[in-house]
């Protein structure tokens, strides 16, 4: 399993302050900001499928998939 952000749904300009609530939620830091209000990357790599992102993410721009 592994979260994938939906870019057309993405819009950190809607979160708090440009900071991406999934990104402040994944304890695995899986998502990742440059800066506020950029458009946050993922690490495949550190994702553990919990979807403490996905249920973070007030747009809902972010899925769990299995691989």
């Amino acid at each position: 399993k592994m979260a994938l952000i939906d870019y057309k749904k993405c819009h950190p300009e809607k979160c708090d302050n440009g900071i991406c609530a999934a990104a402040l939620a994944c304890s695995h830091k899986l998502l990742r900001q440059e800066a506020p209000y950029d458009i946050p990357m993922t690490d495949p790599s550190v994702c553990r499928g919990c979807g403490d992102c996905v249920r973070a993410c007030p747009l809902k721009a972010i899925v769990i998939v299995r691989m």
